[in-house]
Formats: C-alpha cells, sequence, structure tokens
C-alpha cells in the first residue's frame, strides 16, 4: 500500500528566518531578533486564534506578528514599508535541500504541501522556488477555519488527500506539528535541520527523525 507524504511549508521547505535578511534595513544588528519573534508569534497568534475559534486567514497572524516583534524592539515601519516585508514572504527561499528531495520522491509517493499558510500564499511561496509542480496538490487549513494543531486538520488532510486507507506521513521541521500528527494518527517524521534543537517530551514521539530532506527517502523505507 503506498504511502502519502504531506509536507509542511514554513520551516520545512521554506525558510521564515530568510526574512532577517531584508529586515537588517529596519533592525539593523537585531534583525535576526526581530525575525524569529516574528516567526515565533506567528505561530503562537495562529494557535491561539485556534483555540477561541476566531480564525483569521494565516496572513493576518503574519502581519500582526510582524507589529507585535517590531514593537517589541521599539521600532517602527510605515505602511508601505509594513506591506513590501508582507509582499517579501510570499518570496521565502526555499531549503537547498528542498527541491532534490521532492524531485526524487516525486513517482514514488503520491505528494502534498499541507500548511497553515492560504491557498494564494502557497502557490506564490512554492512556485517562487520551482517546488509547487512538485506535489500533486496543496491542502490548507482554511478549508476548515482552523490550524494546525487541531485534530481536526489532520482528519481534514486524511480526506483532502484521498488517504482514509493507506498511512498519510506528516514531514515537518516543527516539533510541535509532529506531535499534532502523531496524537491524531499519523506517521510523522521529525526534520531537526538544527541538531540543538530537542523535541518536546510530550510522551509522544516521531515516527523517525532525520537531519536533512536528503535522508527522506531511505527513511522511508524503513518506515
Amino acid at each position: 500500500m503506498t504511502m502519502t507524504l504531506a509536507f509542511d511549508v514554513y520551516g520545512t521547505l521554506v525558510d521564515p528566518m530568510g526574512m532577517s535578511r531584508l529586515l537588517a534595513e529596519d533592525a539593523g544588528d537585531r534583525a535576526e531578533g526581530v525575525a524569529a519573534l516574528w516567526r515565533e508569534k506567528q505561530l503562537e497568534f495562529s494557535f491561539r486564534k485556534g483555540l477561541m475559534k476566531v480564525y483569521e486567514d494565516f496572513g493576518v497572524c503574519t502581519r500582526q506578528a510582524l507589529r507585535y516583534a517590531m514593537a517589541t524592539h521599539k521600532l517602527t515601519l510605515s505602511e508601505e514599508r509594513e506591506n513590501a516585508l508582507m509582499a517579501a514572504y510570499l518570496s521565502l527561499p526555499a531549503f537547498e535541500d528542498a527541491l532534490p528531495a521532492l524531485k526524487s520522491l516525486r513517482g514514488e509517493y503520491p505528494l502534498f504541501a499541507f500548511s497553515n499558510g492560504g491557498y494564494p500564499a502557497l502557490e506564490k511561496v512554492l512556485g517562487h522556488n520551482d517546488l509547487l509542480d512538485q506535489f500533486e496538490g496543496l491542502v490548507s487549513v482554511d478549508d476548515i477555519k482552523s490550524f494546525k494543531p487541531d485534530p481536526a486538520v489532520y482528519t481534514y488532510a486524511r480526506r483532502a488527500t484521498g488517504s482514509w486507507e493507506k498511512p498519510l506521513c506528516l514531514v515537518s521541521s516543527n516539533a510541535w506539528d509532529v506531535i499534532g500528527a502523531r496524537a491524531a494518527g499519523l506517521l510523522a517524521i521529525w526534520v531537526q535541520r538544527d541538531p540543538n534543537k530537542v523535541f518536546e517530551d510530550w510522551g509522544i514521539q516521531p515516527s523517525a527523525v532525520i537531519n536533512s530532506l536528503s535522508e527522506l527517502q531511505e527513511t522511508l523505507k524503513n518506515l
């Protein structure tokens, strides 16, 4: 039975910290700190909105998180500059291992991108990096108006990818995403890009751990 692969996008295929280079214009030597807080709050805001049942598009969370990160660092942006940064977020750089890994797996497994991002944003950021054509389809939480790690989102991914009767495996560099998928009954591979990253001790383990997407093809053979 062929396994279906669902790839997280932000943090797994494309690098949100790629914004730090652009933020240097606005934040100087604080750019990396602003970028890291931006990403942290983007996720936190989406989690909270999911719990509160006040869904807003991931782009809204991203903009609100940018404003928070700038304010925390006592920095300001003009409306024009804020819009420019938000537009640039649609062109985040892909990790170097993303495209080669997808090309090697295409045809062997059904491949889907599975994200908290909305469809227009996913099409732009994946298309910008020549990743879009590697997938059979995209799965966005926008369809059910919640966010990962809501169990309903992973259940929806099963339906959207046609994986009710066959295994669905999430591939993600986000430990919270892997835990959410495992708790919902999916297989999940953690991409530990940073060797110093610690997987949260929740008593829920990833199906496998890899350091790069280049290891994925061989790892899948042993699941």
